[in-house]
């Protein structure tokens, strides 16, 4: 199987994130996506390992942000290259909160999306959770950031906990 043909799969890169026990975190993922329009509902893939997996798991809800072509390494790295475990992503830059209370960053974003979980369904290696959209709204009219731009353009590359990481890239 030549795995290079999931790269023509079209994804954006987001920031999924959200607060529980007084604790905040979040991710870079490349999976949310809309699943129904009425309700609006979005679905996400998040790393079992991951500290964002858990709080989501405790909150009963997440929020997420299109990050745009704006998006430098220093961001996409504070989210998706460092665990919440050991640094607090939000300390020291620009974020707010959704009515939830679920944090999310205003850096580099052109829409922000917050939701109520529904669902999840565990895939072994990653939990995806499906939440009702309670909250979207547009940011800026900035480009949004694709994972080909990121790959081709930004030259980044895919951390071992990503759905879509593969050896040797």
């Amino acid at each position: 199987m030549d795995e290079k043909a999931l790269y023509k799969i079209t994804y954006g890169l987001y920031v999924v994130s959200a607060k529980a026990d007084g604790q905040s975190s979040g991710c870079v993922v490349n999976t949310l996506q809309q699943v129904t329009a009425e309700p609006v509902r979005l679905a996400v893939t998040v790393n079992k390992g991951n500290l964002t997996c858990q709080l989501m798991e405790k909150a009963g809800y997440f929020t997420a942000v299109a990050l745009d072509q704006r998006a430098d390494m220093m961001l996409i790295g504070r989210f998706g290259f460092r665990s919440g475990r050991d640094f607090q992503k939000f300390e020291g830059i620009a974020s707010a909160e959704d009515k939830a209370g679920m944090p999310y960053p205003l850096e580099a974003v052109c829409a922000h999306y917050s939701c109520k979980i529904e669902q999840t369904m565990d895939l072994g290696t990653h939990m995806m959770f499906v939440g009702v959209a309670e909250e979207a709204e547009i940011l800026s009219e900035e480009e949004a950031l694709t994972y080909a731009y990121y790959r081709n353009v930004i030259k980044g590359k895919t951390p071992q906990s990503a759905p879509s990481y593969q050896k040797g890239n």
